[in-house]
């Protein structure tokens, strides 16, 4: 209106910047673009959930006392049950229910290093149902006034991290196919490292493998009948192995698990 060029140029800037806002928030809250329907309605709908997710992941990756993915997995579920106040109640099926080969074995193991203590005996934890749960405490985390817990988030928000959990591993396909407690836990990997579309990886450009096997802690070899079991059990819709990139995006129906990276 003015013939002004500065100002049009400004005017030109602030629309883009707008523009890049709106985009932001829709890859953040999965909103469509007219921003009145999520186009995925996720278990964890805030960013700072997914984020929680991934400081999770991150922390029992360095903390798992036992090597291997299926004590990986364990100790990662029970951290999300325990992590607010160091104990927890757990039933049986908790445990049983993760496809891991020992779980007896492995739970004694967990208690013989000092990670877990038990009130009993692992017998009657698997055995315990939910009118008679087990409480389980994990000294390491249980906040002290030297040591406070090792995560921000509070009591309502890790049950939520929890139930989001279980949900992944107990996804009703996983236990059909009988998936092994490796592919239970890289398809939780998987849930928590995709774009907002459900590409593998930060902005959908796929995950290293350094990076893959720091979270899931296998063999680089292993990887692919694993990556196999997941295309099988309708987790991934397509994946691509290579020498060092996972590549792929998964299904539709396990988008509602998927935490994205803002891009």
């Amino acid at each position: 209106m003015t013939g002004d060029t500065g100002l049009r140029l400004e005017g030109q800037r602030a629309e883009q910047a707008a523009a890049a806002a709106r985009l932001q928030h829709q890859q953040r809250t999965g909103l469509g673009p007219d921003g009145e329907q999520p186009s995925v309605v996720r278990l964890l709908t805030a960013p700072a959930h997914w984020e929680h997710v991934r400081s999770v992941l991150a922390y029992v990756a360095e903390h798992t006392p036992l090597p291997g993915p299926e004590a990986r997995l364990l100790t990662l579920m029970l951290t999300l049950r325990i992590a607010h106040s160091g104990t927890g109640n757990l039933v049986g099926q908790d445990i049983t229910g993760l496809g891991l080969a020992d779980p007896e074995g492995l739970v004694e193991e967990l208690a013989g290093c000092g990670w877990l203590v038990l009130p009993g005996t692992v017998g009657d934890l698997l055995a315990s149902r939910p009118e008679n749960p087990t409480c389980l405490t994990v000294p390491s985390l249980t906040p002290r006034e030297d040591a406070p817990s090792p995560f921000e988030f509070g009591k309502k928000t890790r049950s939520k991290l929890s139930s989001w959990a279980q949900k992944a591993v107990g996804d009703k396909k996983l236990r059909k196919t009988k998936a092994t407690a490796p592919v239970r836990l890289l398809a939780l990997t998987l849930a928590a490292q995709t774009s907002t579309d459900g590409d593998l990886g930060p902005g959908g450009e796929g995950i290293t493998l350094n990076d893959l096997t720091s979270w899931c802690p296998v063999e680089p070899g292993d990887l692919q009948q694993l990556v196999d079991r997941l295309v099988a059990a309708d987790w991934l819709a397509e994946a691509h192995l290579t020498g060092t990139h996972l590549t792929g995006q998964l299904t539709e129906r396990v988008l509602p698990l998927t935490c994205p990276h803002p891009r």
